[in-house]
């Protein structure tokens, strides 16, 4: 018998780390609240900041960095992940709109792939 046990147990959990391995091509360190975030958006796209912080129980400074890792300039002039982009709210300045880059638009559909063997077709599908 192999020493090193690689027998998969659960299929749903392997889809599910596979998902994350494929957030980890773009940043290896990717955090925890980096996924949730960027799942959020994609779940909710063209959503308020402030939504995502309430929904998800983020302080505003944590949602900063975390939505910053995932637009298109990080932090400290690194390059973000560019899956999402934040822009103001034409209705109200003081809020920033989330939403999807074709970027991120794309990992999803490769999400969606891994998680149920076919892309969504939309709804009633």
């Amino acid at each position: 018998m192999d020493p090193l046990r690689r027998q998969v147990t659960n299929d749903k959990a392997l889809r599910l780390l596979k998902v994350i391995n494929l957030l980890r091509l773009l940043d290896r360190e990717v955090p925890g609240q980096v996924i949730a975030s960027y799942l959020y958006v994609a779940s909710h796209n063209h959503c308020h900041k402030s939504a995502l912080e309430e929904d998800l129980d983020f302080t505003t400074a944590s949602s900063s960095r975390n939505t910053d890792w995932l637009s298109e300039h990080h932090r400290l002039n690194k390059p973000g992940m560019g899956l999402i982009k934040k822009q103001q709210d034409p209705n109200n300045r003081r809020r920033q709109m989330l939403s999807l880059t074709s970027r991120g638009e794309q990992l999803l559909k490769q999400i969606e792939e891994l998680l149920y063997g076919h892309q969504d077709l939309g709804p009633g599908t």
